[in-house]
């Protein structure tokens, strides 16, 4: 018959009625029902195309439109892949976190209120060859 049960992949199997219009089988193997049912999803290829096309720089939404999936379909796919195949990289040096509001009242001896308060991140690294940032937030004004 070539249908098999989806538990004990046993073939033998009998009708055992219909549901909503689809036919309904028992294992006899198992005692399972299950009807037969089409696969669901896209094919692997499909995806395996969205990956290839957004590591060659093109952008969710591109890959989307080009294959009529969804954009969050697409961002799904690209992290599946990354976390089967990729080990996540881990951080080198150190980071410490500064508020500079402080820093600002003190340098510019100003009794006004005159810093934002948020805190900033400043990545230390090799001084003397450049490696180190502050990264910082522009005040709303």
């Amino acid at each position: 018959m070539g249908i098999k049960c989806p538990r004990c992949s046993s073939d033998h199997i009998v009708k055992n009625g219909s549901v909503k219009g689809l036919k309904r089988w028992l294992c006899r193997g198992c005692g399972f029902t299950f009807t037969k049912l089409t696969p669901r999803g896209k094919p692997a290829s499909l995806k395996v195309w969205a990956v290839l096309l957004y590591m060659h720089g093109l952008s969710l939404n591109a890959i989307a439109k080009l294959l009529q999936v969804s954009t969050p379909t697409v961002l799904r796919w690209v992290r599946t892949f990354a976390r089967e195949h990729y080990q996540k990289p881990s951080p080198e040096g150190s980071t410490v976190v500064i508020e500079l509001d402080e820093l600002c009242h003190y340098v510019k001896k100003n009794l006004a209120k005159s810093g934002y308060g948020k805190p900033c991140v400043v990545l230390q690294g090799d001084y003397w060859t450049g490696k180190s940032a502050l990264v910082m937030l522009l005040p709303f004004k």
